[in-house]
């Protein structure tokens, strides 16, 4: 299995820790956001990850070359920062034979149930599968409107008058049929331009676990009190 693990950003809501940290590297109780990503690629049998990366990318770069047991790494380096769908549609080729591909974003902390999310989709078969979760501000995120099948029927990335607080977790299985959509502008965006046009074809992964999205300081510090650890008791 292979997973995009989207990490270009430039953390722009962390500073001024990330002036000097990559986004990817804060510690979440000492240990570093992309060493837990590892940890959970390894532990659901994802053997390749692509990562992408601007800003701070020579100090990832080293952070990997001393990370040596966990799936095989490719690192892309984006020069103009491409958006996250455009980090899909110039991978492609890594992706293009295969019948689903992982796409995460890197400062989402979860222990989300990936197997079983893989379990649905390959039973569901749709165009993309997204990891969906109940958030207390829909205004600041993707949000989603499913039927009683969990069938989306409708996207909308930062809507000013949400229909409803079921939000994209930024965890999702993704098919060429995701590719398909991608259009050529750069940047382009997963939230904006690609899920909208695949409503009807995706469906909703509720997922009850832990799962902070740590793009803010706020939840930077929150994550530091809550975080339970990968390992399950």
């Amino acid at each position: 299995m292979k997973a995009f693990l989207l990490a270009a950003g430039p953390g722009s809501r962390l500073r001024p820790m990330t002036d000097a940290v990559p986004k990817c590297l804060v510690p979440i109780r000492g240990v570093p956001m992309l060493s837990i990503w590892l940890q959970l690629c390894k532990r659901f049998g994802i053997e390749d990850v692509l990562i992408n990366l601007h800003a701070h990318a020579a100090a990832v770069c080293e952070f990997l070359s001393r990370d040596s047991h966990g799936p095989r790494v490719r690192v892309v380096v984006e020069q103009q920062l491409l958006g996250s769908a455009g980090t899909l549609r110039a991978n492609r080729d890594w992706v293009m034979s295969d019948d689903f591909f992982w796409v995460f974003y890197a400062d989402v902390l979860n222990r989300a149930d990936l197997e079983d999310m893989l379990r649905v989709h390959r039973k569901r078969k749709p165009a993309a599968t997204l990891g969906v979760y109940e958030v207390p501000d829909p205004r600041r995120c993707g949000i989603v409107t499913a039927n009683d099948q969990g069938v989306i029927q409708q996207f909308v990335e930062k809507p000013e008058h949400p229909a409803g607080n079921l939000a994209f977790s930024g965890l999702m299985i993704g098919t060429p049929e995701v590719l398909d959509v991608i259009p050529p502008t750069i940047p382009a965006d997963i939230g904006f331009h690609v899920l909208p046009q695949l409503t009807g074809r995706m469906i909703a992964y509720s997922i009850h676990d832990y799962l902070l999205d740590i793009g803010t300081l706020e939840n930077y510090e929150k994550a530091q009190a809550t975080w339970p650890g990968l390992q399950r008791g």
